[in-house]
């Protein structure tokens, strides 16, 4: 059985959310901007910065790393404000979604010392070299393989797919350390690389729309100490699986195209009893999408790692995503104008960079295996 449990919000949090939502109006009046579209945004350094001086940015860092030491609900609340407006959180994503945690679960004492307070301010940002050429969504087909050098280890191998890597200081990468005897998922690491590094390039891969999001990273012998191992070597599969919790339950899988509605609903009419039909039901699932994934927030509060619950989020969201479009698409009539208002621009970059939102973090079909697995294991146990 896979379980959502019902959570409200405190006042506290209530509090919180209205504070964010006073920010992001004074920053980004509806009708005044073209909105970011999710993960998708692009990078602000300074917008970013604006959040970390607010303590919005590595919200769960403990106060000793320089942190608020606030809980994973409480940012779920911030993230929430800020993709339903379409702000540019690009720069500072991965950093503050999953990289903090997971170097607060697995990294040494000089690790956390390291980074922690950098990311929290702002001062560092991450992406992640996780998917390879020709693997498909097989994430543990890494050929990529670091082996031992004096202080530490030499890299080679490439990563595509990698959102940011011609702005963030870091790719948090998963290799092999050992040769692979029997299962694929053994002898698998986590190294922290420094994008500036001798012999690693990065290069683009253009969307559609020619935007500059994706990048292929090349190693070649890239020197990478001892000190930046994230973790005991050889426990990546385990750290990488724990870290999916982080990247497919949250509300940037389910908001990507929020704005959208909001500015259908912003610069055109629409009335009639089918299209309030329509547009409750989109509002409904929206809630019953929001509920889980803030139940899986209070889950990561209370120490759990929901990892198969993020991967029904993530598959229902992503589809839901796509139905926003279809039906905005559909009542808005016409053909789009790429070239029009505000609607009409946004709407035309939603559906050339739809493709994406199902790909990142796993595809439906593995997303679908991976829940179903646990349940023919959660079925065995029982009988």
């Amino acid at each position: 059985m896979i379980e959502f449990r019902p959570s409200g919000l405190t006042e506290d949090e209530e509090a919180l959310r209205a504070e964010v939502r006073e920010f992001v109006a004074e920053e980004f009046p509806s009708g005044t901007y073209l909105p970011e579209l999710g993960i998708n945004a692009g990078a602000d350094v300074e917008f970013s910065r604006r959040l970390a001086a607010r303590g919005w940015i590595g919200m769960v860092v403990p106060q000793e790393y320089g942190g608020p030491g606030r809980s994973a609900t409480e940012r779920f609340l911030v993230v929430e404000e800020l993709l339903a407006a379409g702000a540019p959180v690009g720069a500072h994503w991965v950093a503050d979604r999953q990289t903090a945690p997971v170097i607060l679960s697995f990294g040494s004492e000089r690790l956390k010392r390291e980074f922690l307070p950098r990311i929290v301010g702002g001062d560092a940002f991450f992406c992640l070299g996780m998917s390879e050429p020709d693997s498909g969504s097989d994430l543990a087909s890494v050929r990529t393989r670091a082996t031992r050098t004096e202080g530490g280890w030499l890299l080679n191998g490439s990563k595509v797919w990698t959102s940011g890597a011609q702005y963030c200081h870091y790719v948090m990468t998963l290799c092999r350390t050992s040769p692979q005897e029997g299962r694929k998922h053994v002898g698998l690491s986590q190294l922290i690389v420094d994008l500036t590094s001798d012999g690693l390039t990065v290069s683009p891969i253009k969307l559609l729309n020619g935007q500059h999001h994706f990048n292929e990273v090349v190693f070649e012998d890239v020197f990478v100490p001892d000190h930046m191992v994230l973790g005991e070597v050889g426990s990546g599969w385990h750290q990488v699986t724990s870290e999916l919790a982080y990247e497919r339950s949250g509300p940037d899988r389910f908001l990507t195209t929020f704005p959208v509605l909001r500015y259908f609903l912003d610069f055109r009419d629409v009335a009639g009893p089918e299209a309030e039909l329509r547009l409750g039901a989109l509002a409904a699932r929206y809630w019953v999408l929001r509920n889980m994934s803030l139940s899986i927030a209070r889950s990561l509060d209370g120490g759990e790692v929901p990892a198969v619950e993020a991967t029904l989020v993530k598959d229902l969201g992503t589809s839901f995503e796509h139905d926003v479009l279809d039906l905005v698409r559909d009542l808005s009539g016409g053909e789009q104008e790429p070239g029009g208002d505000l609607f009409d621009q946004l709407l035309a970059e939603a559906t050339v960079t739809a493709p994406t939102f199902t790909l990142r973090g796993g595809t439906n079909e593995v997303l679908r295996t991976v829940a179903a697995k646990h349940l023919l294991r959660e079925k065995r146990r029982a009988l």
